[in-house]
Protein backbone atom coordinates (compact mmCIF):
# COMPACT_ATOMS: atom_id res chain seq x y z
CA UNK A 1 0.00 0.00 0.00
CA UNK A 2 1.31 3.71 -0.82
CA UNK A 3 1.56 5.63 1.98
CA UNK A 4 2.64 9.24 2.09
CA UNK A 5 4.78 11.14 5.02
CA UNK A 6 3.12 13.37 7.13
CA UNK A 7 4.34 15.52 9.63
CA UNK A 8 4.08 14.80 13.19
CA UNK A 9 5.86 13.72 16.36
CA UNK A 10 4.41 9.76 16.17
CA UNK A 11 3.48 8.77 12.79
CA UNK A 12 5.68 8.91 10.11
CA UNK A 13 3.22 7.84 6.98
CA UNK A 14 -0.28 7.55 6.30
CA UNK A 15 -1.92 4.70 3.15
CA UNK A 16 -5.44 4.05 2.65
CA UNK A 17 -7.17 1.58 0.32
CA UNK A 18 -10.34 2.96 -0.57
CA UNK A 19 -11.63 -0.61 -2.02
CA UNK A 20 -11.13 -2.43 0.78
CA UNK A 21 -11.09 0.63 3.06
CA UNK A 22 -8.09 0.32 5.06
CA UNK A 23 -6.33 2.65 6.77
CA UNK A 24 -2.64 1.86 7.04
CA UNK A 25 -0.36 3.88 9.88
CA UNK A 26 3.54 3.82 9.91
CA UNK A 27 4.96 5.24 13.07
CA UNK A 28 8.33 6.24 13.79
CA UNK A 29 9.38 3.80 15.68
CA UNK A 30 8.20 1.41 12.36
CA UNK A 31 5.27 -0.39 13.93
CA UNK A 32 2.66 -0.35 11.43
CA UNK A 33 -0.83 -0.82 11.81
CA UNK A 34 -4.05 -1.26 9.68
CA UNK A 35 -7.46 -0.10 10.62
CA UNK A 36 -10.57 -1.71 8.78
CA UNK A 37 -13.59 -0.41 7.14
CA UNK A 38 -12.46 2.82 7.36
CA UNK A 39 -14.60 5.48 5.11
CA UNK A 40 -12.73 7.81 3.36
CA UNK A 41 -14.01 10.37 4.89
CA UNK A 42 -12.32 9.97 7.76
CA UNK A 43 -8.88 9.50 6.33
CA UNK A 44 -9.62 12.73 4.64
CA UNK A 45 -9.87 13.94 7.74
CA UNK A 46 -7.33 12.23 9.04
CA UNK A 47 -4.96 13.84 6.52
CA UNK A 48 -5.86 17.30 6.85
CA UNK A 49 -6.07 17.04 10.76
CA UNK A 50 -4.00 19.84 12.14
CA UNK A 51 -2.64 16.99 14.71
CA UNK A 52 -2.68 13.45 13.13
CA UNK A 53 -1.77 11.98 15.80
CA UNK A 54 -4.75 13.52 17.99
CA UNK A 55 -7.22 12.58 14.91
CA UNK A 56 -5.89 8.91 15.27
CA UNK A 57 -6.26 8.58 19.37
CA UNK A 58 -9.79 10.48 19.34
CA UNK A 59 -11.67 9.26 16.05
CA UNK A 60 -9.93 5.87 15.03
CA UNK A 61 -8.27 4.09 17.62
CA UNK A 62 -11.61 2.15 19.65
CA UNK A 63 -13.81 2.65 16.40
CA UNK A 64 -12.45 0.44 14.20
CA UNK A 65 -11.05 -2.56 14.01
CA UNK A 66 -6.96 -2.79 13.41
CA UNK A 67 -3.96 -5.30 12.97
CA UNK A 68 -0.24 -4.98 13.67
CA UNK A 69 0.95 -5.81 10.10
Amino acid sequence: MHRETVVSSNIASIGYDPRSQTLEICFKKGRIYQYFDVPADVHRALRNASSHGKFLNQQIKGSYRYARV
